[in-house]
Order: structure tokens, then C-alpha cells, then sequence
């Protein structure tokens, strides 16, 4: 006799549906206690080191030349209508530099002498009778000084990637993107610090030192343009060149209160970025430009994209009042910390200002945000290039069991960051790829879907504010909150919103779907206006 599935009939079980009851409950209640432990394990994190570095908080002196608190942009106008020279602008730069950098260590290579000769050449220039418009179109920066990461490289200056097996080694060309900005009228004055090979979150290496914050001395500057967004906030630099593989713009720019973009997957070249000595598509890197201000955001992002201007839509305007405002206030990784009520209202302050503009904003839960930090992982591994290879300056390959050999018996050359990089790589199981695969798959439909041609997601842009040096340790998982876009491909713009009543940068994340790069801009521009954006350290 055949049974149609069809018309079978399924009996409800009390018992399987008290049991699945039970497990559920005895979950949250978990989930509950483990949260709450977390809290208690980053209060005392929080104490302890608050407990260390009492009374030893120190700020940059503050900007005396207020030329040096402008945008690239007007910078670049006063220059080409002869306000100011290229030279006085370069000077005022250079000079600040000087000034701050003992206090910040985020300087660690110069070209002030060069860049002064390129200033009055410049200035040489503009007394002809070259048509200004025509400069204002293909040379938007004429005269402005820039700074870039140690790692981006730039032609005669040292390029170590903060590791001493390269300490001697010099660039013999541009990266691109330095190459575009240098084209587009920049003036490069100096390299800033980074983490051994870009991979940490703090700027901190065994060639250059540790960079210090210019709101307090005592914070970290993130990760891995640490030394652009130190030197930008104190205004030692007008506007910069940043990387991003796994938040390295938007940390720093978080951390030191500056705007930071990272645009949509494979419009920025990235020869010369890192150890890369080609361009290829298939990566999460992108170059972004980091400033002051919002105006910069945008006027950089031509120059950087070069020939894939086409790909973005920089000329469409923006209706803020219809906008799809969408918004999450937290991953839902219970292994990072809680959004602290400052990070909270401050993601809600914007929430509320565009609700207000919009008529409505939508709380959204993305599908898989929990995973951030593991889909992220597993997409490291798709990268190019070998680490294990690269760490030695490609002389042979290291493990992690000799490094850590090495450190007990302190020979290691290695920061602890690179070590525990190979720790990871090489004593802890690794991601399955099938489901990362799928997650991330899933993850980006939704969100793709949801925020279409015309949507944003305001998301925090960490779960605490500025942590003290060496802090971020004891908090691995809290990177989630910026790698998870980087696994995404999506164009992401960190936006400051003021200081925190501990006078520490705090901000949001603005992001929207492939190529909608403008929407994000728009957004950051409107939330400088309405909050104020960068605010002087000093």
C-alpha cells in the first residue's frame, strides 16, 4: 500500500517541544552569562591599564598656523589664486611635523628638503601664465602636501614594512596610487608608521617604535595607516593615502577622529601597496584616501580610481530624503565586547538625524555578522602571497614553533603581532571553506538586496572607544566590527562624530552596496555638517 507524503499528518510531540524549549532557554541563559562576563573581563582590562598609565596622558600643542586646519581642497584654491605659496603651505606642514612627531613617533621617513624644492616649483609655475582652470581640473592638488603609509611605496624612500630584515631597503618607484596623487599636484613630505607587515591593529614595530595618539598619548592609533591617522589629527599632513585589507584605513581614522573611505572592490590599483608588485583583481585590498575633511573624501577618490571612474557614479547627485536608512547596533558576536553606551549613542545620533531627514530608519540584524571575524579569517587565507615567506623578506620560510623558539630565548626579530599571526596560520584549525563560502554568499545577497542603489547601513564603528596601548590583546574579536566589510567587498566610509567625555575620538561606519561609493560620501558630508566631524586634538 503507498502513502502519499502529501496528506501524512504530523503529531505534535509535548515532550520534543518542552525539550527544544529547554536547550533554547538554557542557550540564552548561556549566551546571557557569557556576555556578562565579558563585560566584567573588559572592565578590569579597562582598569588595569587605566590603572598603569595614570597621569601619564599627553596631548599635541596646539595648531598655531590655522592654514593647517583646512582641507586639502581649499588649501589647493588659496594656492593656485595665489592667497598663500606652495612654499609657505609646504613649510607650515613640515613645520608642525616636527613639532608633533617627537610626541607621536608617526614621521619616520622625510623628504622635507625635496618637498620644498617641489613647492617653489610650483610656485615658479603658477607665475606663468598656465591656465588655472585647466589646473584646478588635472592637477587638484597642485601644492598640497601628503603624506602615506612606510608600506605604500614612493620612489628613493625607505620601504621597510617595518621589518628589520628590510630596514636598509629603498623603493625605486611609486606605488600607483602615490604616482596618481603626485600627477594630480601632491607634494609627499613624509612616510608614516605601520604594524610589521600591515597585519595588527595597533602601529607599532621593531624599525620604527611605537606611534602614540595625539588626543592621548596613552591610546593606540590603530592599524595598520597608524602613523597617517596620528599625523593627520594633529595636522602634520593635509591628506593621505591609506590601505585597507582588513579595516587598516578606518581603524586609524577611528581612532584619531579623521574621515577614511574604503571604495568599492578593484577600483583602486594596488601595485606597490605592501609587497605587491602587481595588480590583480581577486583581493580584499583597497586604497582609500584618509583627511580631515568630508570635501576631500570624494576630489581624492577620483584621483586614486584613475581609469575605473567609470566603474563608480561620483557625478550622480544625492536626494538625502530618499534614502533607505538601515542600521544594526551590534554584530551579535558574544566573543567581542559590548557596544559601549557611548558607541551606542553615538551610532544613534545619526540614526535619529537621518530618521528625521528620511522619515524612517530600519534596525536590521545581517545574517551571519556573528561570524564576522571567522569569515574574514578564512578569506586571508585566498590572498596572495605567502606570509610565512614574506616575514622573512622572502630569504626562506618560518614557522610558528621557531618563532616562538626564538622569543623565549629572545632572538626572535619578530613583533609578537607577527608571531601570533603564525600561530594562527600554524597551530589553530582553520576555517572550513565550504561555509565561509556560503555565509559570506548569503550574507552579501542579503545586504545587497536590502540596501539596493538608494540604500545605507549606519553601523558602529567599534565596540568601545580608543583602547590604551596593548590593549587590543585582550580583545582579538573586536576587530570583527571592520574585517567583516573587507570579506563583504563592500565601499565603507569612516565618519568621526566628536569626542567622547574623555576627549577620544568617536564615530560611525557608513556603508552601501558595490560601486555606490557617492551614497557613502554623501552621508559622511551631511554628518559633518550636522555634528562637526574632525575636532583638533588639542
Amino acid at each position: 500500500m503507498c502513502i502519499s507524503v502529501k496528506n501524512k499528518q504530523t503529531v505534535p510531540n509535548p515532550t520534543r517541544s518542552k525539550v527544544a524549549m529547554l536547550k533554547q532557554l538554557l542557550f540564552d541563559f548561556m549566551k546571557c552569562m557569557m556576555i556578562q562576563m565579558h563585560w566584567l573581563y573588559d572592565t578590569i582590562v579597562d582598569f588595569c591599564f587605566g590603572l598603569y598609565y595614570n597621569n601619564k596622558v599627553k596631548r599635541v600643542p596646539p595648531v598655531k598656523n590655522k592654514l593647517l586646519l583646512e582641507s586639502g581642497v581649499a588649501i589647493a584654491n588659496k594656492i593656485r589664486e595665489g592667497s598663500v605659496t606652495a612654499e609657505e603651505v609646504v613649510q607650515a606642514f613640515i613645520d608642525r611635523c616636527k613639532e608633533v612627531n617627537e610626541l607621536l613617533n608617526a614621521v619616520v621617513v622625510e623628504r622635507y628638503e625635496e618637498a620644498m624644492k617641489e613647492a617653489r616649483e610650483v610656485d615658479e609655475l603658477l607665475k606663468t601664465d598656465v591656465d588655472r582652470e585647466m589646473l584646478k581640473n588635472t592637477k587638484p592638488y597642485l601644492g598640497v602636501p601628503f603624506t602615506t603609509k612606510e608600506s605604500n611605496e614612493a620612489k628613493d624612500m625607505k620601504h621597510t614594512m617595518g621589518m628589520t630584515c628590510r630596514q636598509e631597503h629603498c623603493s625605486t618607484e611609486d606605488a600607483t596610487v602615490v604616482g596618481y596623487l603626485k600627477k594630480a599636484g601632491g607634494i609627499i613630505i613624509a612616510k608614516t608608521n605601520i604594524p610589521e607587515m600591515n597585519l595588527w591593529i595597533e602601529s607599532r614595530n621593531n624599525v620604527y617604535g611605537q606611534t602614540n595618539n595625539p588626543y592621548d598619548t596613552t591610546r593606540a592609533v590603530g592599524g595598520s595607516s597608524g602613523g597617517e591617522g596620528a599625523i593627520l589629527a594633529a595636522c602634520g599632513s593635509a591628506i593621505s593615502i591609506g590601505s585597507d585589507i582588513g579595516g587598516s584605513i578606518r581603524i586609524p581614522a577611528f581612532y584619531n577622529g579623521v574621515f577614511g573611505h574604503k571604495p568599492s572592490e578593484g577600483t583602486t590599483p594596488i601595485k606597490g601597496v605592501g609587497l605587491r608588485s602587481e595588480d590583480y583583481g581577486n583581493t580584499m585590498v583597497a586604497v582609500g584616501p584618509m583627511c580631515k575633511k568630508a570635501e576631500d573624501l570624494e576630489p581624492l577618490l577620483r584621483v586614486f580610481v584613475g581609469d575605473n571612474i567609470t566603474k563608480l557614479k561620483l557625478d550622480t547627485p544625492v536626494d538625502l530624503q530618499n534614502l533607505k536608512i538601515f542600521y544594526q547596533v551590534s554584530s551579535g558576536d558574544i566573543r567581542s565586547s559590548q557596544v559601549s553606551k557611548v558607541m551606542r549613542s553615538t551610532l544613534m545620533k545619526a540614526v535619529r538625524h537621518f530618521g528625521e531627514i528620511t522619515g524612517s530608519a530600519t534596525k536590521i540584524k545581517m545574517p551571519g555578522s556573528e561570524y564576522s571575524y571567522r569569515l574574514w579569517r578564512y578569506w586571508m587565507t585566498q590572498e596572495e602571497g605567502d606570509f610565512k615567506h614574506l616575514i622573512t623578506n622572502k630569504k626562506g620560510v618560518t614557522t610558528a614553533t621557531a618563532e616562538i623558539c626564538k622569543l623565549v630565548s629572545f632572538k626572535s626579530e619578530l613583533t609578537l603581532a607577527a608571531i601570533l599571526k603564525l600561530i594562527d596560520m600554524d597551530l589553530l584549525p582553520q576555517e572550513n571553506g565550504d561555509w565561509a563560502r556560503y555565509f559570506t554568499s548569503n550574507l552579501t545577497k542579503y545586504l545587497v538586496d536590502k540596501l539596493g542603489d538608494n540604500g545605507v547601513l549606519l553601523y558602529p564603528s567599534s565596540p568601545t572607544s580608543v583602547p590604551y596601548h596593548y590593549a587590543s590583546y585582550f580583545n582579538p574579536f573586536n576587530f570583527g566590527y571592520w574585517c567583516l566589510f573587507n570579506a563583504l567587498r563592500l565601499p565603507v566610509c569612516q565618519v568621526p562624530m566628536g569626542l567622547d567625555s574623555n576627549g577620544l575620538p568617536v564615530g560611525i561606519q557608513v556603508i552601501a552596496a558595490p560601486y555606490n561609493d557617492h551614497l557613502c560620501l554623501a552621508v559622511a558630508s551631511e554628518l559633518e555638517r550636522a555634528f562637526g566631524g574632525w575636532v583638533p586634538p588639542s
